[in-house]
């Protein structure tokens, strides 16, 4: 089916914004002369703009709408109205919404939006025209769930990769930062990124293999392959990144916090192969077509794991209670033997095979 104007809403993490990417991939190839617009939050909003096949970005703050609200009801209201006039006076044909939520589904069809294409999950898909009853992701990849989607409106799946576009200038940053900083590029470049999680805030421990596990496995990789390893992550994984080096016996080149979502993937493409948690930066890497192992204790790889699933290698303890993530829950552990009783060897072994 063609459209003159198409919307897509997701106003999450990077992982969930990366696995949309094929779905516009798939919009654009059926539709060549579109207007596709794309709803997100500020962080994800720096991966979409320099996507070719996306002409609009509209962006929305949960956080800070509600920030607005606490301190004045008003000006929320005035925040919320701006936001949905912009969207009314694009006219859209249709909008592909990822939102999970009715307040999105609410505001597209208040926009006129004739076309609403989404998810019922629990009963909030009230306002979709085309929808597909949902009770959480589980025995297929959430990429497959989202191409779905566009057969309610018949258009073809052809393409099935991530997207993401690095910018020359985020490119050129990564290697002065690479020679700034002294690393042998005759050496096989590693990244190691120990984080992540910060979507789940308190819970994030349930996706952690912890830095004295990561430090024993950098040092084997830099024992056997001569490897030169560089640590990512943002801000709040500082501490983790600094105790990884402490505990490592060779010198390691740490960059977290130092760059931006653009710099970090810049720099993941400057790598030969990437060791990373159950974190969006997984789906970075595997967007740009580096060699991805990552590392998964309650959530399940099939699921959420790097896509697609045949060009990247994921590793898990394979315990009877895993995956225990599911349906969005996470459910109270005391032990998290998924990860605590992932040996080093274990993960080495499969990095021996991506290098």
């Amino acid at each position: 089916m063609n459209f003159k104007k198409i919307l897509i809403i997701n106003p999450y993490g990077i992982g969930d914004v990366l696995f949309t990417t094929p779905v516009i991939s798939n919009l654009r190839r059926a539709n060549p002369n579109a207007v596709i617009a794309y709803l997100a939050n500020s962080r994800t909003a720096d991966f979409l703009k320099h996507n070719p096949d996306i002409n609009k970005i509209f962006v929305y703050d949960r956080d800070k709408f509600v920030e607005v609200y606490r301190q004045n009801p008003l000006k929320f209201a005035q925040k919320w109205a701006l936001l949905f006039n912009d969207i009314r006076c694009e006219k859209f044909d249709v909008v592909f919404d990822f939102s999970l939520n009715n307040m999105f589904g609410f505001l597209s069809a208040a926009s006129g939006i004739k076309r609403r294409i989404g998810f019922n999950y629990r009963g909030r898909g009230q306002f979709l025209t085309g929808k597909i009853k949902l009770a959480g992701f589980e025995d297929k990849h959430v990429v497959d769930y989202f191409l779905d989607l566009l057969g309610l409106v018949d258009v073809p799946v052809v393409e099935r990769h991530l997207t993401l576009a690095v910018p020359s200038q985020d490119c050129s940053w990564a290697k002065d930062w690479i020679l700034k900083s002294g690393i042998d590029v005759r050496k096989p470049l590693v990244a190691v990124f120990p984080g992540g999680g910060e979507s789940w805030g308190k819970q994030a421990r349930y996706r952690l293999w912890g830095a004295a596990n990561y430090a024993q496995l950098v040092d084997k990789v830099i024992e056997n392959f001569d490897a030169a390893v560089i640590l990512l992550g943002d801000s709040k994984d500082k501490d983790l990144c600094r105790e990884v080096s402490r505990l490592s016996h060779f010198a390691l080149y740490d960059a977290a916090g130092q760059t931006s979502l653009l710099g970090l993937a810049a720099l993941f493409k400057k790598c030969r192969a990437a060791i990373i948690n159950d974190a969006g930066a997984v789906h970075v890497a595997a967007a740009l077509g580096v060699k991805a192992l990552s590392i998964y204790g309650p959530v399940d790889p099939n699921v959420y794991g790097p896509y697609p699933p045949v060009e990247h290698m994921t590793v898990q303890k394979g315990l009877p209670c895993q995956p225990c993530y599911r349906r969005f829950r996470m459910p109270y552990c005391s032990h998290i033997s998924c990860l605590r009783d992932l040996s080093v060897e274990e993960v080495y072994r499969k990095v021996q095979s991506i290098l």
